[in-house]
């Protein structure tokens, strides 16, 4: 056991954090998406919110300071209002994020964020059941 890391980051998505490259991303599913069709790596953390895993994940993953948006969301269909969870991203994000990097969401249409999320270097699925809790993360450098 190492001290410091907070058991909700397992060995296996420390590993993946800390093998990414600059530019690589990362999303966090909801427990509703399609992650196993479309992961190239998927790690899977059914018991886990994607609120607490996202605060404790930027306290060790830098975001992309040399791109317009280093995090993105997938679009509601027509007609769904915009989730609820997406204020408590925005909000984890800007205490977290030492970088500076993060000025808003980027909002990617769902059907676009499937084809973002089939190139992700790696996809976790998270046991949060709230729809379109879905959050990509685009890693920078130290």
């Amino acid at each position: 056991m190492l001290r410091g890391i907070p058991s909700i980051l397992s060995p296996e998505l420390l590993k993946v954090m800390q093998e990414m490259g600059h530019g690589d991303v990362i999303i966090l599913v909801d427990a509703n998406f399609p992650a196993a069709s479309n992961a190239q790596r998927l790690i899977r953390l059914d018991g886990v919110g994607a609120d607490d895993l996202l605060s404790c994940m930027l306290e060790f993953f830098p975001l992309d300071a040399f791109v317009e948006h280093p995090v993105s969301v997938m679009q509601p269909i027509p007609g769904v209002p915009i989730p609820p969870i997406w204020q408590e991203y925005e909000r984890i994000v800007k205490e977290k994020d030492f970088s500076k990097a993060f000025t808003d969401l980027n909002v990617i249409e769902r059907m676009e964020f499937y084809a973002y999320a089939k190139e992700a270097y790696a996809i976790v699925q998270t046991g949060t059941t709230a729809h379109y809790a879905n959050i990509g993360l685009k890693k920078g450098a130290f």
